[in-house]
């Protein structure tokens, strides 16, 4: 803990920051347990040396107040003696310990399952719940320039432990009592085990937050079906047992499943049981939008200094901020404007009914089921129920921030995640208009998160995607920063378009038939995940980027890899039959399909794309047009010219592998 003198220090700012709008304190107090020096007192460049704070923010707010009656189950949530409704959550934060030395801007990183991605992202470090060493910072990309990073948890269920941060949401109490209801979850088993894990956050399909009220309730079924877009087919209740680590009845440390016979691999099964012990989780959106408008709003103390704050959250965390501003949360209880800067990565179309609703699984993967109404910034009808909304129809003008959306290929190929539909009409017929505060991305042939530096083989039936794209995300940042704080536009947006046929129906892409590659054209389609009925009843327009002869995408920010290939770079890949149903999708999985070397190798196989040999001839031109597409990319605006020497080198370090000191015949 720390000492006397830090502890008066950090008294006076939650006094402070209790104080901030007085008349409604969404934040209440903020109780640190340590602050320490970053790597002791290392200096990151201008911005001089970092400290680490770490603690836990307390929050209260008013149940009626219009900002905050959104909050599913809000009104049933205990209140303290001012009629407010109270929860916390943990803090942490990285800072100059010099407060001219800040830039003025904070990052907000919405962590993905209790897990941080900032520093992954940006700096190019490894995850770490913690960094310590000088390794885990990365390059100190964002250090070295000044940012303030915080990171606040949001989600109710996650555990404490292994330094993962979370919130603890007020219990749903009514008629006096905790709430029950029905819980389902599904998942995919990759092995023909008997039992199966249900609080496994790296499965997804953690349900420890709801333990059942009766293992073997007549209301709890099983169910089975072969893909995620399967007729479900009922298992015996006398198959399977719903078993707790403890036998009291209790929330127990593990709930797992046992099915008689094994399961069977790459098969979706689903789990429905009654269950008990329902949160408010629609308060971890508002934990972020209070503490965010705390650090913008607040009076002076460690953490302020900031002008400008934007918020960072990939994947189900690029969902959460979708929603975010789908239901206003970006305006707080006083109508200001919280985030400045938004940038959803790899959320696709998605959002997440799973936020904010009563016994809400967060930590679900949303495949096939986040694609929920609206999809356009802007207004759209409904052709079904002839409603008509916008994401950001909930904000005022003034309200809005500015928005990057930036998406893998995986997000128009994968898991119904739908990223077209952010630039297309719902009927897939004609390219929709973005407005002037929000940009779109793709960055082509890239998968959900890249595969490492050298490809490798995981449980995909290809090889995992390892084109990189965290560079073009650091000169995209920069960008965002320059629009929000001095009115300078960013790079242009950069997808596939239906006008210039870049973008286009699946089922009319010509993908090159490639020896023991599975056409593209089997994946399935995205439905309404947010309509009553089977999902063939409600389908949604499958539009890809187009693709060239090699099958690699020809619109989006084609960085060096994909621009000058060795392989093709996809954002799909089935499951290896090593796990069971090789013609379904693997998740969020791309495909690095190589090149043959020389060209007798490629006749060898008959693959129909030139090899390396073919192509460059050596590697000497491979380097200079490696080169030329990095210059490019740097002019344009999407890679930064301190990277540029090391996304070449990379590159060339792929090339060395992939042809390994083979002699080239040249072209």
């Amino acid at each position: 803990m720390i000492n006397i003198l830090q502890a008066a220090r950090w008294l006076l700012l939650a006094v402070a920051i209790a104080g901030i709008h007085a008349a409604q304190a969404e934040v209440t107090r903020v109780e640190i347990a340590s602050r320490t020096d970053v790597l002791s007192g290392m200096s990151f460049g201008d911005a001089g040396p970092y400290e680490k704070i770490v603690g836990r923010v307390y929050f209260a707010v008013d149940p009626m107040h219009p900002a905050n009656r959104r909050i599913v189950d809000i009104d049933k949530a205990p209140r303290d003696a001012s009629g407010r409704v109270a929860f916390s959550a943990d803090l942490y934060a990285l800072m100059p310990k010099d407060a001219t030395r800040r830039n003025g801007v904070a990052l907000l990183d919405v962590v993905n399952r209790g897990r941080k991605n900032m520093l992954v992202h940006f700096n190019r470090a490894p995850p770490r719940a913690d960094p310590t060493t000088e390794a885990e910072f990365g390059d100190g990309f964002l250090m070295r320039r000044g940012f303030t990073l915080v990171w606040v948890g949001w989600q109710f269920d996650i555990p404490s432990r292994d330094g993962l941060m979370g919130l603890e949401a007020p219990p749903i109490i009514e008629d006096g009592r905790p709430i029950t209801g029905q819980v389902t979850t599904s998942f995919v088993p990759n092995a023909p085990d008997q039992t199966y894990p249900l609080n496994n956050l790296a499965r997804y399909a953690d349900t420890t937050r709801y333990p059942p009220i009766n293992p073997s309730g007549v209301a709890n079924t099983l169910s089975v079906r072969d893909g995620f877009l399967g007729t479900p087919h009922l298992i015996s209740p006398d198959q399977w047992q719903l078993r707790l680590a403890d036998d009291k009845g209790t929330v127990a440390e593990a709930i797992a499943l046992v099915l008689k016979g094994g399961y069977e691999p790459g098969h979706v099964y689903e789990l429905s049981y009654e269950a008990k012990g329902a949160v408010v989780s629609g308060v971890g959106l508002a934990a972020l939008r209070d503490f965010a408008s705390a650090l913008k709003h607040g009076p002076q103390g460690p953490l302020s200094q900031v002008r400008y704050l934007y918020a960072f959250g990939p994947s189900q965390d690029g969902r959460l901020l979708r929603q975010f501003l789908y239901e206003g949360f970006n305006a707080d209880e006083h109508g200001e404007r919280v985030f400045d800067g938004i940038m959803a990565h790899i959320a696709g179309a998605g959002r997440g009914g799973d936020f904010n609703a009563r016994f809400a699984r967060p930590n679900g993967l949303g495949f096939f089921e986040a694609t929920l109404f609206p999809y356009l910034d802007l207004a759209q009808r409904d052709p079904v129920t002839g409603r008509t909304d916008g994401l950001l129809a909930n904000l005022s003008a003034d309200q809005q921030p500015k928005i990057f959306y930036t998406n893998s290929s995986t997000e128009y190929w994968g898991g119904g995640r739908a990223a077209a539909l952010t630039h297309t009409t719902i009927d897939g017929q004609d390219d929709a208009r973005v407005p002037d505060n929000v940009r779109i991305y793709l960055f082509a042939g890239t998968q959900h998160v890249p595969g490492g530096f050298l490809p490798s083989q995981g449980p995909g039936q290809q090889q995992a995607n390892p084109n990189e794209y965290s560079w073009a995300q650091r000169a995209l940042l920069l960008a965002l920063d320059r629009w929000a704080r001095d009115g300078i536009a960013p790079p242009a947006s950069r997808h596939p378009r239906l006008s210039d046929e870049t973008l286009i129906p699946q089922q009319k892409l010509d993908f090159p038939a490639l020896p023991g590659v599975r056409s593209p054209r089997t994946i399935p389609g995205p439905y309404r995940a947010d309509l009553v009925g089977l999902p063939a009843q409600h389908p949604l327009p499958f539009m890809v980027p187009n693709v060239d002869r090699d099958g690699n995408e020809v619109a989006g920010i084609r960085l060096p890899d994909q621009a000058v290939p060795i392989a093709t770079y996809t954002g799909w890949n089935f499951r290896s039959p090593t796990i069971g149903l090789p013609d379904q999708l693997q998740p969020l999985t791309g495909s690095y399909i190589p090149f043959a070397v020389t060209r007798a190798a490629r006749e060898q196989t008959g693959d129909p794309r030139p090899s390396l040999e073919e192509r460059y001839g050596d590697r000497t031109t491979y380097l200079a047009r490696i080169s030329d597409a990095a210059s490019k990319l740097v002019a344009e605006g999407y890679l930064l010219e301190d990277d540029r020497a090391a996304v070449v080198g990379r590159a060339m370090g792929r090339w060395d592998s992939a042809t390994q000191g083979t002699p080239l015949a040249g072209r």
